[in-house]
């Protein structure tokens, strides 16, 4: 996955939550729509750029909804 593309597509939808009045409302907004959204590779990806990036190029709404909510955005690891 192309971290570029994914940085874009995470930004776009925290563009739209912005606009919310309410930052809890628009954080949980964002990763509903990830996680509905998103395939489980994108999710991976996006957090592996997360986690090797010292600048990750999100907006920081879109930052703070993917940290807070990490834990029901990554699928579980099967081995």
């Amino acid at each position: 996955m192309n971290p570029d593309r994914l940085i874009h597509m995470a930004n776009s939808i925290g563009d739209f939550f912005a606009a919310m009045p309410d930052a809890d409302e628009a954080r949980n907004g964002i990763a509903t729509h990830i996680r509905k959204f998103w395939d489980p590779r994108m999710r991976r990806a996006m957090f592996q750029h997360i986690d090797q990036a010292a600048e990750s190029g999100l907006h920081p709404l879109v930052l703070q909804a993917l940290q807070q909510h990490r834990g029901e955005l990554l699928p579980l690891e099967t081995s």
